[in-house]
């Protein structure tokens, strides 16, 4: 059956991994058993991912990022370069912590960007857009725009990745959204071209 993913002869995929059609993994990256990439993904250079990571499809990973066990992204994430996830709170090297790793869930359609972390044991909602060198340390609601040290919500923005003003509607698509509290929802999409 012929490989209908593609691999950089630089690259390693342990035994136990799946890959989804049309994934593209680029040079000297590292895929560890048990984790499963979905369809259409490119995985840059210099990228680690698992052991037992889950990534959905269409998700882009740039260069010099890492998912260890316990990040899970869900389709059309987007990880920019040299993002950090970490697993552990409070690690040692003389302390085996292995036991404590916490759950990164990344959902639909989140942006990251370069150089920002996201501290373990949080969830990343719809949408967001983490800004370059955040920090973020606490869970995210769906379509905030994080950005600082430690991260804080500066603003809305759009599936398209558009920042809202008051109208809270999308420049680009039309589609509006409503505020209830510290959450943001589509209310509206704008009718299909006929």
């Amino acid at each position: 059956m012929d490989q209908k993913f593609f691999v950089h002869e630089s690259s390693y995929v342990d035994d136990g991994v799946t890959v989804g059609d049309g994934t593209k993994i680029w040079h000297f990256s590292h895929i560890l058993g048990g984790t499963r990439i979905g369809r259409n993904c490119s995985i840059g250079q210099n990228v680690m991912i698992g052991p037992d990571v889950s990534v959905g499809d269409n998700c882009k990973i740039q260069n010099n990022v890492a998912l260890y066990k316990g990040v899970e992204l869900e389709q059309g994430v987007f990880c920019g370069p040299s993002c950090v996830f970490t697993n552990v709170l409070n690690p040692r090297a003389e302390m085996e912590r292995k036991d404590e790793f916490r759950t990164t869930k990344v959902r639909r359609g989140a942006t990251i960007g370069a150089n920002a972390t996201i501290v373990c044991g949080n969830e990343l909602g719809e949408y967001c857009l983490i800004a370059a060198g955040a920090v973020v340390t606490k869970t995210v609601p769906a379509y905030a725009l994080m950005a600082g040290v430690p991260a804080r919500r500066r603003g809305w923005v759009s599936r398209a990745g558009e920042i809202l003003d008051d109208t809270l509607t999308c420049p680009r698509t039309g589609e509006r959204y409503e505020q209830q509290g510290e959450t943001l929802r589509l209310i509206e999409e704008p009718a299909a071209n006929s």
